[in-house]
């Protein structure tokens, strides 16, 4: 039975790959995205997993920042299964065996993380595809966690926001057992697992529902600080995980990240000085 969801698997992996070779080239955004919408759901279903959508507000007209929680590798067909949208990764993932090319042909944001000269350009980057009405999904915790808990969010990469007046909105994703309607850690994708192993882990777990939370999009004030900023949205990321699970383990108070892993503070202080 595994190695037939295996091969299921690898057959909608295919697919992906032949729609984006022959068809992308010839479709404009609004097709790409039903096409990515579809196929993501699609993946969702082969893994045994069903989207529940918890939506307390729009997403904004032009130009929004999601931030997300970060369990697995799945979260992203998870968004995408709701809302297509740009994610940000590290730039190694560009070069991975056809994962990587799927990531180019999805408009994934790839960040340079070991060059710190990059700072400004990242900040003028993500400032621009923000003012241009994209919608940008970043992981603020930097890596993932059972899903049980929530780490301090790292502020760097919510100056792009800060700057250009454009909001951010938080989401929550929570994994659970679709019979008991308990929390999973089938999904988590941690430690020194390998990427075969939290397939196979996903693959042989029972049904589950994924419950995506979409909170109100918060919009930065004249003159705050990126710190600052990221303090409301990680409350509000907090506040949906234990609407999930009471007894969830959130940062400390007044708790953000010193360095994420793109930019350390000193290269986001660089890059805020300049107007992005």
């Amino acid at each position: 039975m595994l190695l037939i969801k295996k091969l299921r698997l690898g057959l909608h992996l295919s697919r992906g790959l032949l729609t984006a070779l022959l068809l992308f080239p010839f479709l404009n955004e609004a097709a790409k995205h039903r096409r990515i919408r579809a196929w993501s759901q699609k993946l969702l279903k082969l893994c045994g997993m069903r989207l529940e959508v918890d939506q307390h507000a729009a997403l904004p007209d032009s130009g929004v920042m999601l931030l997300c929680n970060h369990v697995s590798w799945i979260d992203i067909f998870a968004i995408n299964a709701w809302q297509p949208v740009r994610f940000v990764a590290k730039a190694e993932i560009r070069h991975w065996p056809l994962v990587g090319w799927l990531c180019v042909q999805t408009r994934t944001i790839f960040l340079q993380r070991e060059r710190r000269a990059d700072a400004r350009r990242i900040m003028h980057y993500l400032s621009d595809c923000l003012r241009d009405g994209d919608i940008i999904t970043v992981f603020p915790e930097g890596t993932t966690t059972d899903g049980r808990s929530l780490l301090p969010f790292h502020a760097n990469l919510l100056q792009a926001p800060v700057s250009t007046g454009k909001p951010v909105q938080p989401l929550c994703l929570f994994y659970t057992d679709a019979s008991s309607g308990r929390h999973t850690m089938a999904p988590a994708y941690i430690g020194e697992m390998s990427l075969i192993e939290s397939i196979d882990m996903i693959l042989r777990a029972p049904p589950m529902t994924v419950r995506l939370s979409v909170g109100e999009p918060q919009y930065p004030q004249e003159g705050q600080h990126r710190r600052e900023f990221a303090l409301g949205a990680q409350k509000a990321v907090g506040d949906a995980l234990q609407g999930f699970l009471p007894e969830a383990v959130l940062p400390q108070s007044g708790s953000v990240g010193s360095r994420d892993s793109v930019l350390s503070d000193e290269e986001g202080d660089a890059a805020q000085a300049v107007q992005v």
